[in-house]
C-alpha cells in the first residue's frame, strides 16, 4: 500500500511567471508573477515539481515504453526504421531543435536566475536548487546524445541576447563538463532519501545520474580515440562505488504470485511491482496511483507492432555461463521453448513463452501456447513481455499502477564493472560485488546456479559476424561479456541505443540476425496451425535463408523483405533542421547530413 508522503509525477504545473518589468500597485490575485513568487522554498518545490515528467517512465495515453529500445538491435518494427535503414531525411523544422524543444532549459535557467529572493532554511533551498540543476543536466545530456555539440546556455535570456541566441554550438566535451558540474552540485546538496518525499530526487539518484553521464562520455571518447577519457571513467567508478558502499541498496528476487508450473519468475516480478518505494533495488521510483496518475505499460506487448530480434535472443548465455556457441546445454532453436531451455532465466522472464503468464482467467494464470506473429502484434515471433502484469486491473485501458524504476541499482553495478574494466583496474572481487550479484538473483535452488563471471571468460565465436568483429573492432572477452550482461539486464529500459553510440558500435546493426525473428520450419508451421484453427500464419511471409554458426541451414521470419542494411557513421548523431541552419548561420550541420 503506497503511503501518502510521496511526489506524484503528473503533467505538472510550470509556474507561469511574468518576466515583464512593470510597476504595479497591486499583485493580481489570479496569477503567479515575480511579485508574489520566489519567496519561500515551497515556491521552488512547486516549480521543480513540473519537471518530474521529464524523467523516464510510462504515462497514460502515451507511447509504450517497449519503444525505449527502438531504434536498436534489440527490437524490430513491422516497418523499416528510418534511422537504422538510413532513410531519414534532414527535417525542414523541428527535429528536436525547435523553440519548444529548448523551453525546459529556458525555464530552468529562469529559475536559477530568480530564486535568490527566496528566504528560508538553506538546506531546503539547496535541495530545490539541486533538483533544478539536475533537471538542466538531464535536458542537456539528452541534447548532446542526440546532436553532439549544442549551445551551452546557463543564463536567463531575453530577445535582445543575440550574441547567445545566434552563437555557434559549444563542443560536446565542454557541455558534458558543465552537465557534470550541475550534477556534482546536486550530489552535494540533495538530501538523503529518508529526508525527502517518496519519489523525489535525492543524493543517490544524483550520484547514479553522474555515474551514467561519466560512463557515457568516457567510453564515447575512448572508442573514438580521443584523449582525456580516463578521468570520466574514474569519476563513474567513484560515483557508483559511493552508492554501493553507502546507499544501502541491494539486488533482490522479485516477489509475487507468478511461479508458474515450477518456473520461478524472480527477475520479471521486479518489474510488475505495485509499490517500489521500499524495494531495495529501487534508487528512485516513478509512482502511480489509481485515480491520480496511471500508465498503459502492462499492455505494451500487445498491438505494439514490435518484435524482439533473433540476435537478442541468441545473446543469452546458457546456465553453465557459456554462450550457445560453446555450451553443450544448448538444445537449438527448433521451438521457442527448446531455445529457452537451460538458458539464462531472464530470457524466459522477459520474452513470451508457454510458461510465462500473460493473462488471468479468474484465479487461473493463462499463457500463449504460441506467440502471435502478426505485424500489428509481434512481427518476429519473439514478444517482449518484461513489463506485462497478468492481473486484470493492470491491463484496463490506461490503468496500470505498477511503479517504474527511474533509477535502478542494477545499472549502478553494471556501470561500476564496465568503467573499471575499461580502465584496466577490475578485479575478481569487483565482479563478485557487481555482475555476479545480478547473476545470483537468477539462481533457482534445486534447478540450477547461473554461471559466475570470471576475469578470463572464454571467447565467444559469435563475437565474429561473417568473419568480422561484431562491434567493428575487437574487444577483450571480458569487455564483451560485460556488454552482453548490460544488454540483457537493462533490456527495453532505454539504454541500448545510447550504448551502441557511446561504444562506436553501429556495425552491430549490420548483423542479419538483427532483422529477423524465429526459425520457421515444418514443425513450427504445424504448431502454429494447430493453435490457430489450421491457419498458416507464415504463408506469404518473407523468410531469410542462412547457414548458421552451427552449420545448419535455416529459414528465419522477416517482418519485411529488406534483409540487409549498411551502417553509416553519420547516424550516430541526428541532423539539425534546415530552418535553424538558415536562422543561425553559425550553426554547422552534423557530418554526413549536408
Amino acid at each position: 500500500m503506497k503511503i501518502k508522503h510521496y511526489i506524484i509525477i503528473i503533467a505538472g504545473i510550470l509556474v507561469a511567471i511574468s518576466s515583464c518589468k512593470k510597476v504595479l500597485d497591486t499583485i493580481p490575485q489570479d496569477s503567479i508573477t515575480d511579485l508574489n513568487f520566489w519567496k519561500t522554498p515551497a515556491d521552488m518545490k512547486l516549480f521543480a515539481n513540473g519537471f518530474y515528467t521529464t524523467l523516464p517512465g510510462p504515462a497514460a495515453n502515451s507511447t509504450y515504453q517497449v519503444f525505449y529500445d527502438s531504434p536498436s538491435d534489440n527490437l524490430l518494427a513491422s516497418t523499416p526504421d528510418p534511422l537504422l535503414f538510413d532513410a531519414m531525411a534532414v527535417p525542414p523544422s523541428g527535429g528536436g531543435w525547435s523553440y519548444t524543444d529548448w523551453s525546459n532549459i529556458r525555464n530552468l535557467n529562469y529559475a536559477l536566475s530568480h530564486y535568490k529572493t527566496v528566504v528560508g532554511d538553506t538546506a531546503d533551498i539547496n535541495q530545490y536548487i539541486g533538483e533544478i540543476r539536475f533537471f538542466r543536466a538531464n535536458e542537456y545530456f539528452n541534447k548532446v546524445k542526440t546532436f553532439g555539440d549544442v549551445p551551452w546556455i546557463d543564463k536567463n535570456l531575453n530577445v535582445t541576447d543575440n550574441s547567445i541566441l545566434f552563437a555557434a554550438r559549444t563542443p560536446m566535451k565542454t557541455v558534458v563538463d558543465s552537465i557534470i558540474t550541475d550534477l556534482q552540485f546536486a550530489v552535494s546538496h540533495l538530501h538523503i532519501p529518508a529526508k525527502v518525499d517518496l519519489g523525489r530526487l535525492h543524493h543517490y539518484a544524483a550520484l547514479q545520474m553522474l555515474a551514467r553521464v561519466c560512463l557515457y562520455e568516457g567510453t564515447y571518447l575512448k572508442y573514438r580515440n580521443i584523449s582525456g577519457w580516463e578521468p570520466y571513467l574514474t569519476l563513474a567508478v567513484s560515483a557508483a562505488q559511493d552508492i554501493m558502499t553507502n546507499g544501502g541498496y541491494n539486488i533482490v528476487k522479485g516477489t509475487g504470485p507468478y511461479s508458474f508450473q515450477g518456473y520461478p519468475l524472480y527477475y520479471k516480478q521486479q518489474f510488475i511491482q505495485e509499490d517500489l518505494t521500499s524495494n531495495p533495488e529501487c534508487v528512485l521510483p516513478r509512482i502511480y496511483i489509481l485515480g491520480i496518475v496511471t500508465n498503459r505499460e502492462s499492455g505494451s506487448g500487445f498491438g505494439a507492432g514490435y518484435g524482439v530480434t533473433k540476435d537478442f535472443i541468441e545473446s543469452f548465455l546458457c546456465t553453465d555461463g557459456l554462450p550457445i556457441s560453446l555450451s553443450p546445454l544448448y538444445l537449438g532453436d527448433d521451438s521457442v521453448w527448446m531455445e529457452m531451455a537451460h538458458r539464462d532465466p531472464r530470457l524466459r522472464n522477459m520474452i513470451d513463452n508457454k510458461f510465462l503468464p500473460m493473462f488471468m482467467n479468474g484465479a487461473d494464470l493463462v499463457t500463449y501456447p504460441v506467440t502471435p506473429v502478426t505485424g500489428s502484434i509481434c512481427p518476429t515471433g519473439y514478444l517482449m513481455a518484461k513489463f506485462r502484469d497478468p492481473i486484470v486491473k493492470e491491463n484496463d485501458a490506461n490503468a496500470t499502477t505498477d511503479d517504474w524504476f527511474i533509477f535502478r541499482y542494477a545499472e549502478v553495478l553494471l556501470t561500476f564493472a564496465e568503467a573499471k574494466a575499461e580502465l584496466g583496474t577490475i578485479t575478481q572481487g569487483d565482479l563478485d560485488n557487481s555482475i555476479n550479484l545480478l547473476r545470483a538473483r537468477l539462481d533457482e535452488p534445486g534447478n540450477f546456479t547461473m554461471g559466475r563471471l570470471t576475469l578470463n571468460p572464454p571467447t565467444d565465436p559469435n563475437a565474429l559476424i561473417n568473419g568480422q568483429p561484431r562491434y567493428g573492432y575487437v574487444v577483450s572477452p571480458l569487455i564483451y561479456e560485460l556488454r552482453r550482461e548490460r544488454r540483457i539486464e537493462l533490456a527495453f529500459e532505454g539504454f541500448r541505443w545510447d550504448d551502441i553510440v557511446r561504444w562506436h558500435a553501429g556495425k552491430l546493426i549490420e548483423n542479419p540476425k538483427t532483422m529477423v525473428g524465429l526459425v520457421v520450419d515444418s514443425g513450427v508451421i504445424a504448431r502454429y496451425k494447430y493453435y490457430n484453427n489450421g491457419l498458416d500464419q507464415f504463408s506469404g511471409r518473407p523468410l531469410l535463408t542462412i547457414t548458421d554458426w552451427d552449420g545448419k541451414t535455416k529459414k528465419l521470419l522477416q517482418p519485411y523483405t529488406v534483409a540487409s542494411r549498411t551502417w553509416d557513421e553519420k547516424l550516430y548523431l541526428y541532423p539539425l533542421p534546415l530552418d535553424q541552419l538558415t536562422l543561425n548561420t553559425k550553426l554547422v550541420q552534423n557530418p554526413g547530413w549536408n
